[in-house]
């Protein structure tokens, strides 16, 4: 390993912990209700006018206990707690027996009570990580009644879940993809192998019906059967998305043995060949056949073309850690170039010009594990 992945891993460490997490503790949290502002101005100030997505509380609630459960920040503890703990008060679904609601106004008040399945995801994330960090049972105790809800108000026939309680127009991998990694993250915290159950409940959907074996490709948009849309929204891939499955179907396999290069090796090799822009940075959105959709480039994107090319160096991909390297000097270079530290860019347009300057909160979700992952790869080649 070389001592470029070294530096680059404490670089973001860094940036985590001496920027990011001062920033969002000082300026990210509502002083009344202890929410999470929905994102930041380019000048680093909570933009008072914006409405908050509830799942913006669940993924800083991660962001806070897994920099706690790091001895990044002790307060993280309880910023973590205090955002569940109003998610619980505010934003509870006033009918439906469980889960939650969907959007607040800029007074933190709900204003869209549907619920949705990519949301939960989250929450069973949040409630996970708080478990593991804590050790308090009632984290546990709720990620569970948030899988019997679930299963009991949105479980399908034809594997998976539905997309929530409102008229949706498809079925979509990316929710999916999320409680993968929530199944696997209630794992690793309990042991507990109903959870890892689950998960290849899922793998099996990815096997079936999300990964493209012909093409080499994910795709994203399905109808009722899970059959891919036959238009061209289901002629889309996101690039960031099958780095990300790469980055989750590796840890499966650490936790099972099941085999999953066959899978990760197309999927990277695949991604890079239609989905990175000359730049490094990954295209939004793509046609399977390699045709662009969307030239924007998210902030996201690099974080799982990161996390991806550790699971390749690990798999004798001899380009990978140059490519991780270079992710992580790209991640600086474009999006945390913010004029206020700890703050950053969100998107990039067809030039790498700025087209969003404003910083989302949930961004941190990917920014932090992709540190956490970078640290963890770089510690274990050490020992």
């Amino acid at each position: 390993m070389s001592q470029a992945l070294r530096a680059a891993a404490s670089r973001l460490e860094s940036w985590i912990k001496n920027d990011a997490l001062p920033l969002w503790l000082e300026r990210g949290i509502e002083p009344k209700t202890n929410a999470n502002y929905e994102r930041l101005t380019p000048a680093g100030l909570p933009d008072l006018e914006s409405s908050t997505r509830v799942r913006v509380q669940a993924r800083q609630a991660f962001f806070f206990a897994a920099a706690y459960h790091r001895g990044w920040c002790e307060q993280g503890k309880p910023v973590a707690k205090n955002l569940l703990t109003f998610v619980h008060n505010v934003a509870a679904h006033p009918t439906a027996g469980g889960g939650y609601t969907h959007l607040l106004d800029n007074n933190f008040v709900v204003v869209d009570t549907k619920q949705d399945l990519y949301d939960h995801a989250f929450f069973l994330l949040a409630n996970a990580w708080c478990y593991r960090a804590f050790n308090e049972q009632s984290y546990l105790d709720e990620a569970d009644k948030l899988i019997a809800h679930l299963d009991a108000h949105f479980g399908s026939a034809v594997g998976g879940w539905i997309e929530g309680d409102y008229a949706y127009a498809c079925r979509r991998q990316n929710p999916h993809m999320h409680l993968f990694e929530a199944f696997l993250a209630l794992y690793d915290a309990t042991g507990n192998a109903k959870y890892l159950a689950r998960v290849g409940e899922l793998f099996a959907l990815f096997q079936s019906h999300f990964f493209d074996e012909t093409h080499g490709v994910l795709f994203e948009f399905f109808d009722d059967s899970w059959t891919r849309l036959p238009n061209a929204k289901g002629d889309t891939v996101e690039p960031g998305h099958m780095m990300e499955w790469v980055w989750l179907l590796d840890w499966y396999h650490r936790r099972t043995g099941r085999p999953v290069a066959h899978y990760t090796k197309a999927l990277y090799a695949r991604g890079l060949e239609i989905g990175m822009d000359k730049s490094g940075l990954l295209f939004d959105a793509v046609s399977y056949t390699g045709d662009v959709i969307d030239r924007n480039k998210r902030c996201w994107g690099i974080t799982e073309l990161i996390k991806a090319s550790l699971v390749q160096i690990r798999e004798g991909n001899p380009n990978a850690e140059a490519i991780a390297v270079k992710g992580v000097d790209d991640l600086f270079t474009y999006y945390l170039c913010a004029s206020t530290p700890g703050s950053y860019v969100d998107q990039r347009g067809a030039n790498d010009e700025v087209v969003v300057d404003v910083a989302p909160a949930s961004t941190l979700y990917h920014l932090i594990v992709a540190a956490m992952e970078l640290l963890d790869h770089v510690n274990a080649a050490v020992k």
